[in-house]
């Protein structure tokens, strides 16, 4: 018995040291909690922008800068993830960015401007971690259904957002302490993540060498000179590029179209509802598939699609562009996020291609809500907008194609 024991392999020491301490169960939990929190914070501010401008007496750019400044450093924060994984172990530093989120939910909504932006500095670093943690974590515990639940995670986001835009205005009113209330409520949701994921962290020393044990995987050489890992990381920042445009703009369009303000969040509010449908069913398709190529250029149509009907019936035809561009852009979140369990071979791989390409990913996006701005203003329209939207469209279509195609980053 005694060499039975001895020759058990590694891994079975993991697995056994994750059953008896963190249930699967537990686990699905953490995740979704986790996963809940990871827009929820971003899409909460969209309805008090105009409250917090009017607070502050900011500019219409500053204020631009609450949504975009988050975004931007969730591209600087990404790469110093995998790093940390390595040195504190994945389940550590996703608890410690969950307490962090929740931080800097609280440092948002302190009576100073300069907390304001601090708050969405550590916010935008924080779902940074979380961003590239969670893909290496999918890979590692469920290497034979890394797409589906890369699909339970990305659709547990947009919910997370849909809901954090619907409350905030209702809970500014339940709660009675203005915007900061209402903005400051939501860490509870990291608190309720955090509990929820100590399953995870708190193990006996013994547990936590045997996980140790487990090699999480090869890393992948020179991946920033790896074409496959630039087109993921492309395609994931034209994506994120398109759907940051249109939250930021949308409703705008649609009103300066001459539709009626509260018809125009109704319409945008639809968008984000048929996002969680593309988030879940397009990896679940991608999981299924030994190449994604065809799945990668349909979401690409489907976002040309949308923004063409956007350009030329912005009024009669917003149902069905909220619709088209709903099911592209959630579909195309849940895509990038499943390349990168689906193009790498190891935990750490995914982990490596998760930095980099989210870093990418969201330095491009960032610029989307700015630049349209500013082609808005130069133009004293929305058609250069939209038809420099529908040129990128093909870009991502390009970028999508070779990152589709049946191989594994860094193979031989």
């Amino acid at each position: 018995m005694s060499v039975v024991r001895a020759v058990q392999p590694v891994h079975e020491l993991k697995v056994s040291a994750r059953t008896r301490l963190a249930h699967p169960a537990l686990l699905l939990a953490g995740i979704v909690l986790v996963a809940l929190n990871m827009r929820a914070c971003l899409a909460a501010v969209s309805p008090m922008v105009g409250e917090i401008q009017r607070t502050f007496g900011l500019s219409a750019t500053a204020s631009g800068l609450i949504t975009t400044v988050p975004v931007l450093f969730q591209g600087v924060g990404a790469p110093l993830t995998p790093r940390l994984a390595r040195r504190f172990g994945t389940e550590r530093v996703v608890l410690g960015a969950v307490l962090v989120l929740g931080a800097g939910v609280l440092l948002r909504v302190l009576p100073s401007v300069a907390a304001l932006y601090a708050g969405c500095v550590v916010i935008g670093v924080a779902i940074a971690v979380l961003n590239v943690s969670m893909p290496g974590l999918v890979k590692r515990e469920f290497p034979a259904r890394a797409a589906a639940m890369t699909g339970v995670y990305s659709t547990t986001m947009l919910v997370g957002a849909t809901l954090a835009a619907g409350l905030s205005v209702p809970l500014e009113h339940v709660l009675g302490g203005g915007w900061q209330a209402s903005l400051g409520s939501w860490s509870v949701l990291a608190v309720v993540a955090a509990v929820a994921w100590l399953p995870q962290v708190l193990r006996s020393r013994q547990e936590r060498a045997a996980v140790a044990a487990a090699p999480a995987g090869r890393a992948v050489e020179g991946i920033w000179r790896n074409g496959l890992a630039w087109r993921i990381s492309l395609f994931m920042g034209i994506s994120s590029l398109l759907v940051y445009t249109l939250v930021a703009w949308m409703p705008t369009i649609l009103a300066d179209h001459g539709m009626d303000r509260g018809r125009a969040g109704l319409v945008f509010a639809f968008s984000n509802l048929v996002q969680v449908a593309g988030a879940f069913l397009v990896p679940l398709a991608a999981g299924r598939m030994t190449r994604q190529r065809g799945l990668a250029v349909a979401m690409a149509l489907l976002n040309a699609a949308g923004i063409a009907v956007l350009l030329l019936a912005p009024v009669g035809g917003a149902w069905v562009a909220a619709g088209v561009l709903g099911l592209a852009q959630g579909g195309s979140l849940g895509l990038a996020l499943a390349f990168i369990v689906l193009r790498t071979g190891s935990a750490a791989g995914a982990a490596q291609l998760g930095g980099m390409s989210q870093a990418v990913g969201y330095l491009v996006a960032a610029a989307g809500p700015v630049g349209a701005g500013a082609l808005h203003q130069a133009s004293g329209g929305w058609g250069l907008v939209l038809v420099v939207m529908l040129g990128l469209t093909g870009i991502a279509a390009a970028a999508g194609w070779g990152a589709g195609r049946d191989t594994v980053l860094g193979a031989r």
